[in-house]
């Protein structure tokens, strides 16, 4: 997934979870924050971040803010839209019959359905972009349709169905998430539920540049 324009930006301050101020050659611009986690450990006064500029008339702001460079010196994608782009880019890679992006299933959207010979697949893609010591977690805010996606994932193990839920990790040098029970407990317990029942648990590594975000692999 490439993004066909970026700008170097200085972060300066986020009024509220949907847009920010930044610095860009000095001249201080407001945009959008295409994230509405809280992003607090990475969107730090005087960081260095990077927007894109998607050209949309009658938009608010000129700008998206894409990417941030932790003060450890990792880069970050922040993309909330970027884990499905870039999945669907990775799933045309693996052998699949069919691939159904935002499948109707009981009462709610799973991002993929996957069809290979006589087997059915549903998959939920989390973006991760949540980083301590080396291990990434999820959620970084409470997010109950996370929990809600993990039930109904068990619920179609029952009828037969393969299922999935695949973390893109938006960072590199991070292999693993794991649950964030400190934020969201429960997120933490339904995740165990659903692994119980047979619900795969993917982890999908990548590389991240300002302007691009690559799964390079993938691991359970």
């Amino acid at each position: 997934m490439k993004y066909d324009n970026i700008t170097k930006a200085v972060f300066v301050n986020r009024p509220n979870r949907f847009i920010a101020e930044v610095d860009i050659d000095g001249k201080k611009e407001i945009v959008h924050v295409k994230n509405t986690g809280r992003c607090k450990e990475l969107l730090i006064p005087g960081c260095e971040v990077w927007l894109t500029e998607p050209g949309t008339p009658d938009r608010k702001t000129r700008y998206d803010l894409v990417a941030v460079k932790k003060d450890n010196g990792i880069l970050f994608n922040i993309d909330s839209q970027a884990p499905n782009k870039v999945v669907k880019e990775w799933l045309a890679t693996q052998n699949y019959d069919k691939v159904i992006p935002e499948f109707k299933y009981g009462n709610s959207r799973i991002d993929f359905y996957m069809e290979r010979g006589e087997e059915r697949y549903l998959m939920e893609v989390k973006g991760c972009t949540l980083e301590i010591d080396g291990v990434g977690y999820f959620p970084d805010a409470p997010t109950e349709r996370g929990v809600k996606h993990l039930h109904e994932l068990a619920d179609a193990i029952a009828e037969g169905y393969k299922a999935m839920i695949a973390f893109v990790i938006q960072m590199d040098g991070v292999s693993e998430v794991r649950a964030n029970i400190t934020t969201h407990p429960e997120f933490g317990v339904a995740l165990d539920e659903a692994k119980a029942t047979g619900v795969q648990v993917i982890f999908l590594k990548c590389h991240v540049e300002p302007d691009t975000l690559i799964i390079t692999d993938s691991n359970e």
